[in-house]
Parts: structure tokens; C-alpha cells; sequence
């Protein structure tokens, strides 16, 4: 057969509904050897295409082809794969995000590939990509995301981080109350854009105990030792579980751990796990702790309000712009008295559980995935637009 790599053509004609527009955009997802056939199928005779499941009519093939010459994007970003973290798994979604539209590299640093727009996580540690792009290619698209170490340190000390908010033309922010967190003269730059994640449908939780789960990696920014003192707080509530999740960046924070689970039974530290079993871990639990002291938008607190499982947090922007001003589950940084007794009360009062849990559900249309997805869309397709 001609066609060695052929798509199905009832698949395809189902998807796209006769639709130009969903025909373009289900064959931009193809792997390359398969648009090669599929352009041979498009850009052929009538028959032919009809041969395939596909009735598109001739000028179907035309903006085709020019769907196979769509702009670059390349995407910066210091944490691959391979760091396990929350700023790679954005990196990540947001090429797949992109890859609609847009062709997408996903790089650590930009040596110069050829790109059409710019789209770089951290303003210090991606200074070096910044500046050699606003160098080499003057003019086009630049737009910097602001990570919490961004926001709440580097970009008020560090002049590498304070240079990249001069050279972007966007400063993408991660939640509502992060434009109020930069510098007045910056603010006009500023983009809002929620992340988002898949839903998981909430799991009927045992009464027998309450079950609480913190996931972060263990360094100073995450502040595990909130957590190590409001476990110890709670030495003697054997009907209190309560896990970690997260590789030792800092060895003594990993000693501290161990020592911690040797003393207090009900801690576990589970170390670094997949993303995928963190998620289910998240939604077994009865409650998510997270005591950053500095977060642009915590991943995990979204994937546990799209699991059914309500957060305890401490007040600071970050989470505050996800959670909401009125949120009940808030404590100070640090405070592991406050921890401890807001744990206790979600076990004695399962009143309070529900009341937080309430307040999560209507906190998740946020991070639903079509909303992310059209904010970047917007965003690239606007700055591509007044560049041309």
C-alpha cells in the first residue's frame, strides 16, 4: 500500500465532524511519519481522501500545509523530567498545551535554536536564556513566568531575576494575588494563569482514622520542620496518620525525617514517588498539609482540590490566591501549633472536614484544563500577533 503509516479514517472523520477546524487541529497531534502520510492523503485527489474516511474539500490541503510550517515555541525551563518537581510537570503540560497550535521544544537552556517565541520558568535561573534571547532575536516574543522564589526573593535581590522583568514583554503569574506582588512598574506586563489538572473523582474515606499527607521535597523554601514539630504535637493521637512525600534536597532535612518516623510511628516519609502515585496518595488522604513559606501557585495544593481532598496551608499569597481570602484552613508560617490543633479539629469535627472540603469544590473550575489552555493559547497567539 502507498500509504505505509495510514490513520484511521473513521477515527479521524468521527473527531473532526466533517469540521475543517477539527480535521487541522486532530492531524497536528500525529507523529511526523504519520502527517507525512496524512499530507499525501490530503493534498491527492478527492477519491482518494474518500478512500481514507476523509471528505475534505481541496483547500483542506492548503491549510494543511501551512499547519506543518506553525510557529516555534521553545520552552525554558532549569527542571527536567528528571527533578521530579512541580515546575517540570508545568513545563510539560504547557508543551503538550501549546503543541495544539504550536510547535514546541522544551529545553533547560536556549543556545540559540531556531524559535519564533520565547517562553522561559524563572526569572533568575533562566537569566542566561532571557538575555541571550532579548540579544540575538530583539523584537520577538519573550514571556518569563514567575515561579514563588521569583516572586517572594530573587526579583528583589538578585539583578539577573530583576533584569529578565525589563527584557519580557508578559510576566506570566500563577494565581490571582500574584500581580499585586510585583513591582508597581512591572505590573502592566502581567498575566494570570491558572494551572490546571485532570480531576480525580473523590474516594469514600475511612472514619477509623484521619490520614494526612504532605508532598514537597525536603529544603528550606517547603519548610518541612512545620510539619516534623505539629507531628510531634500529635505523638500521642494514634488515630492520626501522617505521611511525607519528597526527596532530601537537604540531607540534614532527610536525617531529620528518618529520625522523625523512628520516634513517632504515625509518620511516615515515603521519600520521592512517581507523580502519578503521589496524585493517588493525595486522593486517599483525608487531608493535603502544605507549609511552604514561599509558593508562585503550588501544584500540589491544585491536584489535591481536583482530588477531593481538602488543604490545610499556610497564609501566604501563594495560596491564598488559589485557595481564597475566606478559606478556613489557613496557619501562619511555622505555626506548628496551629498545624497541629487544625489537624486534631478536621479529627474530632468532621463538620470542619466537610466545611473545607465545600470551599475546595468551588475553588476547582479554576484548574480545570480548558482554562489553562486558553489563557497560554491567548498568550502566545497575542504576542505573535503584534510581532508580525
Amino acid at each position: 500500500m502507498e500509504v505505509q503509516h495510514r490513520i484511521s479514517g473513521d477515527a479521524l472523520a468521527a473527531a473532526a465532524e466533517r469540521s475543517i477546524e477539527g480535521l487541522e487541529r486532530h492531524l497536528t497531534l500525529l507523529a511526523p511519519e504519520s502527517q507525512d502520510s496524512a499530507q499525501r492523503i490530503l493534498t491527492s485527489t478527492p477519491n482518494r481522501a474518500r478512500a481514507y474516511g476523509i471528505d475534505p474539500p481541496f483547500h483542506v490541503a492548503c491549510r494543511y500545509n501551512r499547519t506543518m510550517s506553525r510557529p516555534q515555541i521553545c520552552i525554558v525551563t532549569p527542571a527536567l523530567a528528571s527533578a521530579n518537581n512541580g515546575n517540570w510537570q508545568t513545563a510539560n503540560r504547557w508543551s503538550q498545551i501549546l503543541n495544539v497550535r504550536f510547535r514546541v521544544a522544551l529545553v533547560n537552556q536556549w543556545q540559540g535554536e531556531p524559535a519564533d517565541a520565547l517562553l522561559a520558568l524563572h526569572a533568575r535561573r533562566s537569566a542566561d536564556s532571557i538575555q541571550r534571547w532579548a540579544s540575538d532575536k530583539p523584537g520577538h516574543p519573550l514571556a518569563v513566568v514567575l515561579t514563588g522564589t521569583d516572586l517572594y526573593r530573587d526579583i528583589h535581590v538578585d539583578r539577573q531575576a530583576q533584569r529578565s522583568l525589563v527584557l519580557a514583554d508578559r510576566l506570566v503569574v500563577l494565581h490571582e494575588g500574584a500581580v499585586e506582588d510585583l513591582p508597581a512598574q512591572h505590573r502592566a506586563k502581567a498575566v494570570i494563569c491558572f494551572q490546571s489538572t485532570t480531576a480525580r473523582r473523590p474516594l469514600v474515606k475511612t472514619a477509623q482514622h484521619l490520614r494526612c499527607v504532605m508532598v514537597g521535597h525536603l529544603r528550606e523554601e517547603k519548610a518541612p520542620q512545620t510539619y516534623f514539630e505539629a507531628v510531634r504535637r500529635l505523638a500521642r493521637r494514634h488515630d492520626i496518620l501522617l505521611d511525607h512525600i519528597g526527596a532530601a534536597l537537604d540531607p540534614a532535612l532527610g536525617d531529620a525525617a528518618q529520625a522523625l518516623q523512628h520516634s513517632c510511628p504515625q509518620y511516615r516519609w515515603l521519600g520521592a514517588l512517581p507523580h502519578d502515585t503521589t496524585r493517588g496518595r493525595i486522593q486517599g488522604a483525608h487531608i493535603l498539609v502544605h507549609t511552604s513559606h514561599m509558593e508562585g501557585g503550588a501544584h500540589v495544593v491544585m491536584e489535591a482540590i481536583r482530588s477531593g481532598t481538602p488543604v490545610l496551608a499556610t497564609r501566604i499569597s501563594g495560596n491564598v490566591g488559589m485557595l481564597g481570602a475566606d478559606y478556613a484552613g489557613y496557619f501562619e508560617p511555622g505555626d506548628s501549633e496551629c498545624l497541629a490543633a487544625l489537624i486534631e479539629r478536621c479529627r474530632n469535627n468532621p463538620a470542619m472536614l466537610d466545611g473545607l472540603n465545600r470551599q475546595c469544590v468551588d475553588r476547582a473550575p479554576l484548574f480545570e484544563p480548558k482554562r489553562e489552555q486558553a489563557a497560554l493559547l491567548a498568550l502566545l497567539e497575542d504576542m505573535l500577533a503584534k510581532h508580525r
